[in-house]
């Protein structure tokens, strides 16, 4: 990816925002190019929507600067909001107004004419599936359409920056399909910027992931590159006997599998495992499997179920945060 200053459509440097004494955002800095898809990833609490309402100049940071495509948000704060295109996870839409109705008066307050904001609205309900519902009123709406809805109204405007939270929540599978096929078709022409909780949607749409936690940025790389560098190679899942985790008393793991898992083999790891359920990790594991079993066997430990796979993105994001990112 570029990195020349003319491909950078948003930078933020030294962003810090505290409540209090909780500190939401530490120093985060980051950048993010023209036409990318770009994957803001964390827990609960890690930051991100704080992060992005300062981005979307819905907060005031505390120090740092923010610059949607070389200007600064602070002393350009109009200009640079209809640069941007924010479509939360709660629903924005005016139920009691039509669909074309609504999306005509936000362009009308990006000072577009009303024909051109009809025209545009026009385009974006027929390619989000709504033309037929162009003149009913929004609390007739499915779920998933209110959804498509709520994305119309962030791209009314022809933002260059479209901020989607969630875009994909409570769709059924035929809109998820639609909504990820023109997100992805957008950054052709702007620069998506893309939370969710969905990890392999953001393995399906991003150019690049950023995983924040306790507000500062861990790790920002490609999907396939924070894969291949954070998750030590292949996974083996082993289901063990009942019991063998000796979960059910002490609440760790039976002195079988302890010592097991102290006397792995060279190169092989453990990663956070489920209850009954040993995982390890290791280059070429699979060429591994039989000098792991030897192990096992010495160990008197019987296994019911075994499973390798190739590591996911939520393997990278538990092995960095301790924990799942929906907790």
């Amino acid at each position: 990816m570029p990195s020349a200053e003319e491909d950078v459509i948003l930078s933020v440097t030294g962003l810090r925002k505290s409540f209090g004494d909780l500190e939401a955002v530490r120093s985060l800095s980051l950048e993010i190019f023209r036409g990318e898809v770009f994957g803001f990833l964390g827990p609960n609490g890690a930051g991100k929507t704080t992060t992005i309402r300062l981005i979307c100049g819905l907060l005031r940071a505390d120090s740092g600067e923010i610059r949607i495509d070389g200007l600064d948000l602070r002393r350009n704060a109009g200009h640079c909001r209809r640069r941007i295109g924010l479509c939360p996870q709660d629903l924005v839409i005016w139920e009691t107004l039509t669909c074309m109705e609504q999306l005509v008066f936000v362009g009308t307050q990006y000072d577009m004419s009303r024909q051109d904001a009809r025209r545009r609205a026009a385009e974006l309900l027929d390619t989000l599936g709504l033309a037929e519902k162009a003149n009913r009123l929004a609390k007739t709406l499915s779920g998933g359409m209110k959804r498509r809805l709520n994305l119309a109204l962030a791209l009314v405007h022809d933002p260059d920056l479209l901020v989607l939270d969630e875009p994909q929540a409570g769709l059924d599978p035929q809109s998820r399909i639609l909504v990820r096929e023109y997100i992805l078709s957008l950054a052709q022409q702007r620069t998506v910027l893309l939370t969710t909780h969905e990890m392999d949607e953001a393995d399906r749409m991003a150019s690049r992931i950023g995983i924040i936690d306790q507000g500062e940025i861990l790790v920002l790389n490609t999907p396939d590159q924070l894969k291949d560098h954070h998750s030590g190679g292949e996974i083996l899942e082993l289901t063990v006997e009942p019991g063998a985790d000796g979960r059910g008393s002490a609440g760790g793991w039976g002195p079988d599998v302890s010592q097991f898992l102290d006397g792995l083999p060279e190169g092989l790891s453990t990663l956070e495992s489920l209850p009954g359920t040993i995982r390890l990790t290791g280059r070429a594991l699979h060429e591994r499997i039989p000098e792991v079993f030897e192990s096992l066997r010495a160990n008197d430990i019987e296994v019911q179920d075994v499973t390798l796979r190739k590591p996911t993105l939520e393997d990278v994001f538990v092995s960095l945060t301790g924990r799942g990112l929906r907790e």
